[in-house]
């Protein structure tokens, strides 16, 4: 495990969007803040054993070393304002009432993510796209066929 990892982001591993978001987060996580850890992995029901498995489909969530959780659009604020690409974004979604709408945003594409995949192509962007790979992620981004940059 990366010992530079502080918070473990867990995520739809079946969701073509989702894998998407999360080559382009390694790729900006340049201090390595979140570890990735797709739903599928073992230890995942181990980080969040409190939350059913239908709410952890329906919305990433971070998990912090002393076990806060944050969920969906809370959780890209919360990672956002911890890495300098994303900075930007993290202070925005800190503006009152910002994180109000963001959340509502955040459930209508989380709703709707697989149809959205099949009409971005997302799938096909995951192939095109490299894989980091990055010492900790316990993800299928560090097994993909893909092309892998290091």
């Amino acid at each position: 495990m990366d010992d530079r990892a502080t918070n473990t982001l867990l995520y739809d591993d079946t969701c073509p969007l989702c894998t998407f978001q999360m080559r382009v987060l390694s790729w900006v996580d340049w201090f390595h803040v979140a570890r990735l850890l797709p739903l599928s992995h073992e230890e995942a029901q181990r980080i969040a054993p409190d939350i059913p498995r239908e709410q952890l489909l329906e919305a990433i969530h971070c998990v912090t070393p002393n076990g806060r959780i944050y969920r969906g659009a809370r959780a890209l604020r919360f990672l956002g304002i911890r890495m300098p690409l994303t900075f930007p974004m993290g202070v925005f979604l800190w503006l009152p009432g910002v994180i109000w709408i963001a959340e509502h945003v955040y459930a209508a594409v989380s709703r709707n993510r697989h149809v959205l995949s099949r009409l971005f192509g997302c799938k096909g962007a995951c192939n095109i796209m490299p894989t980091r790979k990055r010492e900790g992620d316990a993800s299928e981004l560090a097994n993909a066929p893909s092309r892998t940059l290091k």
